[in-house]
């Protein structure tokens, strides 16, 4: 056997072993372990353990020396063996490998195309059990269908009973104030209207006080005759009588404009007796439940006395040096009524007659949506900019106006703008802009919320008012309308800003509360029933607009809904009502606008409210549908749930999921009732603005 050879170098100082080189021409030997517990004799462990020299410790720092030298060896001789053995691949194997190669490769092709063609006809069968099935749904739903249209017109009577119910409500309302002779004349009558106006103007020398008191009687006559105009039906109002009545509102409303300056001129007249013991200048305040009236007259003229804060209030002005030593007066006229913006004309639209049920349905719902819409238009002009007015008149002025700061602030005479907090602007008239509302000649303009008081500077002398974006709550967050008892629900708006709850039952309404980001706010209106129109204008008036215009699609970003398919919803949604609460659904907003889809559930009485099992119905005016998806699903899809079937109303929708009291209790609901629900939705229109 080959013995080790030392490397040249020689011997190292700091180390105790040399450095062995070992040849390749080792014979090779197994690794036994002999009996005694040592390799074989002549083995690499003995002989490299020979050359291995330095002190005591040397034998135990070389320990593992042996057996990683044995390792290595054993190694490289297997990869020797190996590699001797390894015998050249010819071109024939390597055409062989290739073959099966690509036989393997066409193989796993083959399995792969038959697997995804199996796939692909059981997707089709699927595909075709599904088509089939929608077939014979669609199918099944078109041959009941005459069957539910009429069964649902025979519901839908309720809309034209409450109709009549409403004319026999206005008969008698005429009767009542005939029986009554108070003086008052009949609004709907032009002779009485005409006779009232002119004795009244022949009338002189009337207090501020009487004024007042009549002016009650004139503000009652033109709230009756703007009622008539909204609440009459299109189809019963003739041209002559729209004209009629907006020239009588017309003529109150400058007779009574005209008899506050005529009485505040007489007042004038008393201004030495009425001076102030501390200023010596006149300050007069009268207050009323529509009008409040604040006269300052300059009877010292001392330039010192600049400012005016009328006591006991917090109103006030600031005037001008030059106005200070002249012999000026100012009247602040705070009116709780609009006497200032213009009416706007009343069209009637035409009537149509149909024969077929079918027909007459659709006529029916198109009749109502023109009537409706034409009063929710009419009512939101009239009083889109009706606020508060606060009133600066110039009487004696002739010098030249330099800027006026008026200071103005209670809790009664602010506008709801204000007390809600919301955006607003300060603007005023000017006559010969043409009445048109404006904002330049207006500066300095401040709020303090606080202390609620607004504070601005004027170039000149005329009305002012505080008007609020009429869009600031819409769209809407979200909405739900839930029954509460029976022929009584609770609808909810919730805005960006607000959450408004208002009540109805039978043909009243009312504001059940206000939460101005999440806080409770107090309105007057909270516990005051009345009836839709009237409770819509109050509405607004307070600067809770949540009644879209047919212009408000210009400045709100919508979801805009078919008008036709958004009436036929609120109709059946107010006939489900008394029984069913209906919510608002983001699917909504990803269906087209052909379609509207909401959450529904049979509402009862022990059911727990905080996780209600809310159903997705999706509607096209023709024909509804369960959906298969819910509220929490992450893609919106049209399939249908299962075990369901299509049908052509919500009312033979809900009916295959509900109990036989709810639809007992729908059949037998009040008819004034579901118009007045119809009519909230129709106003608010919760299917296009949310």
């Amino acid at each position: 056997m080959p013995s080790p050879k030392f490397w040249p170098g020689g011997f190292l100082s700091h180390s105790n072993c040399y450095k062995v080189q070992l040849e390749n021409s080792f014979s090779l030997w197994s690794f036994t372990v002999c009996s005694s517990g040592h390799p074989p004799n002549g083995s690499l462990w003995c002989q490299a353990g020979m050359g291995c020299l330095g002190t005591q410790r040397a034998p135990r720092a070389f320990l593992l020396l042996p057996l990683l030298l044995y390792v290595a060896r054993r190694s490289n001789l297997t990869q020797l063996q190996s590699g001797s053995k390894k015998k050249k691949v010819t071109k024939a194997e390597r055409l062989k490998l290739l073959q099966e190669e690509e036989e393997r490769r066409l193989k796993e092709e083959e399995e792969a195309r038959l697997k995804y063609e199996k796939e692909e006809m059981e997707r089709l069968e699927i595909q075709r059990i599904e088509k089939e099935k929608w077939n014979r749904l669609e199918a099944k739903d078109l041959e009941r269908r005459n069957e539910e249209l009429e069964e649902l017109y025979l519901l839908e009577r309720c809309f034209p009973e409450a109709e009549k119910l409403k004319q026999e409500t206005r008969m008698l309302s005429q009767w009542k104030h005939y029986i009554q002779c108070d003086g008052s004349p009949d609004p709907s009558i032009a002779q009485e209207m005409n006779t009232f106006i002119s004795l009244w103007k022949e009338k002189t020398n009337e207090t501020f006080e009487e004024v007042i008191e009549k002016s009650k009687v004139v503000l009652n006559l033109i709230e009756k005759l703007k009622f008539i105009l909204l609440e009459t039906p299109p189809c019963d109002l003739q041209d002559k009588n729209i004209i009629q009545y907006q020239e009588s509102i017309l003529q109150l409303q400058e007779l009574l404009h005209l008899k506050f300056n005529v009485a505040t001129e007489i007042l004038l007249r008393q201004a030495s007796t009425l001076a102030d013991l501390d200023s010596g200048n006149m300050e007069k305040v009268i207050k009323d439940e529509n009008v409040t009236l604040y006269v300052w007259a300059n009877l010292k003229k001392n330039p010192r006395h600049r400012s005016v804060r009328f006591s006991e209030t917090q109103i006030g002005f600031e005037i001008p040096r030059i106005l200070a030593t002249s012999d000026i007066a100012v009247r602040l006229l705070h009116t709780h009524y609009d006497h200032v913006s213009a009416l706007h004309p009343v069209s009637t639209p035409s009537k149509e007659h149909t024969s077929s049920v079918t027909e007459l349905v659709k006529d029916d719902v198109e009749n109502v949506e023109k009537a409706i819409s034409k009063e929710v238009e009419e009512e939101s002009k009239q009083q889109e900019k009706q606020s508060h007015l606060i009133q600066e008149e110039k009487l004696k002025v002739e010098e030249e106006q330099d800027d006026i700061e008026v200071k103005m602030s209670s809790a009664e005479e602010e506008s709801e703008a204000i007390k809600c907090e919301l955006e607003m602007k300060v603007l005023s008239e000017t006559v010969s802009a043409g009445k048109h509302w404006r904002t330049d000649g207006i500066s300095n303009v401040s709020y303090k919320p606080n202390e609620r008081l607004i504070t601005f500077s004027l170039d000149t002398f005329g009305p002012v008012t505080l008007i609020q974006d009429a869009h600031i709550n819409m769209p809407y967050q979200s909405w739900e309308l839930r029954p509460l008892d029976v022929n009584k629900v609770l609808l909810t708006v919730t805005t960006v800003f607000t959450e408004i709850q208002i009540q109805i039952k039978e043909n009243l309404c009312m504001l059940s509360s206000v939460k101005l980001k999440d806080k409770k706010h107090i309105s007057v209106l909270e516990g005051t029933w009345m009836t839709p129109i009237p409770f819509i204008i109050a509405l607004k008036e307070a600067g809770l607009n949540i009644f879209p215009t047919r212009y408000s699609h210009f400045y709100v970003v919508i979801n805009n809904k078919v008008p036709l398919v958004e009436v036929k919803a609120y109709r059946q949604m107010a006939l489900l009502s008394s029984t069913f609460a209906f919510g608002w659904s983001k699917w909504n907003l990803l269906c087209n606008s052909t379609k509207v889809v909401f959450k529904v559930r049979e509402h009862l009485p022990e059911e727990c409210t905080e996780n209600p099992n809310w159903a997705l119905l999706m509607f096209s005016g023709d024909r509804a549908q369960r959906l298969k998806i819910k509220e929490e699903s992450e893609a919106f899809s049209e399939a249908l749930k299962e075990e369901t079937e299509f049908h052509s109303t919500l009312y033979h929708m809900v009916r295959d999921f509900a109990s036989k009291e709810a639809m007992e209790k729908v059949r037998s609901s009040n008819c004034q009732f579901v118009n007045s629900v119809c009519h909230m939705l129709l106003s608010t229109r919760l299917l296009s603005y949310s």
